[in-house]
């Protein structure tokens, strides 16, 4: 491994990911100095620091001391994973986008490649206490994207970020799952069994190396590799404190397009959701249809129109049409009344009256004629043969 790599997986180790201070230094002097500075305190000549960017600079230095960059490396060859720096065949370019904030290096593990998986990827994330509605929509959201050739990118956690990664590998789908800690930790555990298979068919994410453990702030971390990495993040459910806003957030930063799915406006999971879609910038989405069109490529991935069910009034020519509608909604009433009201002579409301009572709409009653039961339900009768409109009435 060359010096700049090992440098980079030291730095891994002793930094949080991200830190703007450190990627200063990375970019003044390169990586390998930039270790050297953590080793000896001593900056870069025309480098400022405040105050607190020199005590984060001593707190480096007491960490150096334990970080063991051979061994980071040679637990990551057991599973078979791999360490990506910048400048790598494999390194997203999106990354970039995040700037001082830009990881340093990323852990991998599994056969995925993270930068042509990202080239056409969305990701969903949400909630950890989901409710059934949004665990459904994140797993078939994911399915049928997966199905389309999209990358599901996702965080590994609990809830809707697990459904939406079990969804892309239930339809043979590359899923990304970008996680608070090393590759070869299973957290949260009930999530072990998803990140075994993930491991073996797609790929796990990580800025932190091999045996770190998570706590709170590398969640929320975490998210702006999720939201670099895709080209679009849909929130299914969020709470009003929900992390996956913070999701949201990165990715309107980076020029992202933010993706929300309403639910039941009595929903607590979705009051976070209602809150984007209040918000300019926020693409409502429904289907993966509408995901596909809003990240794809202009006026070719366009969502086709939702089908619109046809109803047997529908296949009605107009005239016949114009007497069904002239029926009240309650009660019976003779051929004279409906001519007045349809606006036809008597004779074609004669032949009507028989189309209409062959297809199911109408019937004889005490006083004339009434709408059937089923022709005031909301889908009329049951669809039969469409009745000829030249044929005489039986």
């Amino acid at each position: 491994m060359s010096d700049e790599r090992t440098a980079r997986a030291t730095l891994t180790a002793v930094a949080e990911p991200g830190d703007a201070f450190l990627n200063r230094i990375i970019d003044h002097c390169g990586p390998e100095e930039a270790l050297e500075t953590i080793r000896t305190t001593r900056l870069p000549d025309g480098l400022p620091a405040t105050p607190k960017e020199l005590q984060r600079l001593g707190n480096w230095r007491i960490r150096l001391i334990a970080a063991e960059p051979d061994q980071d490396m040679a637990v990551c060859a057991q599973f078979r994973g791999r360490l990506i720096c910048p400048g790598d065949p494999e390194w997203p370019t999106t990354l970039d986008d995040l700037g001082a904030g830009r990881p340093y290096a990323l852990w991998l593990r599994g056969p995925g490649d993270l930068r042509y998986g990202c080239l056409r990827s969305v990701a969903i994330v949400g909630s950890r206490a989901a409710s059934p509605y949004g665990l459904r929509t994140a797993a078939d959201f994911a399915s049928e994207l997966a199905d389309d050739g999209w990358t599901v990118i996702s965080g590994g956690a609990l809830g809707i970020d697990a459904a939406a990664h079990r969804g892309s590998l239930a339809a043979d789908g590359p899923t990304v799952a970008v996680l608070a800690n090393g590759v070869d930790v299973p957290y949260p555990a009930s999530n072990e069994g998803l990140f075994a298979e993930m491991a073996r068919r797609s790929l796990l994410v990580s800025e932190s190396p091999p045996g770190t453990h998570p706590h709170r702030l590398r969640f929320l971390v975490r998210n702006r590799v999720i939201a670099a990495l895709s080209r679009g993040t849909v929130i299914v459910e969020a709470e009003a404190r929900s992390g996956a806003l913070n999701t949201a957030n990165w990715a309107a930063k980076l020029g992202r397009i933010v993706m929300a799915v309403p639910g039941p406006i009595t929903s607590r999971s979705s009051a976070g959701c209602h809150r984007l879609l209040r918000e300019e910038g926020t693409t409502l989405v429904t289907r993966p249809e509408e995901i596909i069109e809003a990240v794809g490529r202009i006026g070719a991935d366009l969502a086709p129109l939702p089908d619109t069910p046809v109803l047997p009034r529908d296949r009605l020519e107009p005239v016949t049409r114009s007497v069904l509608e002239a029926f009240p909604a309650r009660g019976a009433t003779g051929p004279a009344q409906l001519a007045v009201k349809a606006g036809v002579d008597l004779n074609t409301v004669n032949a009507k009256l028989g189309l209409l009572a062959a297809a199911g709409f109408i019937e004889r009653a005490p006083a004339g004629w009434r709408l059937t039961k089923s022709a005031k339900s909301p889908t009329g009768p049951p669809a039969k043969q469409p009745p000829d409109p030249g044929e005489a009435p039986q």
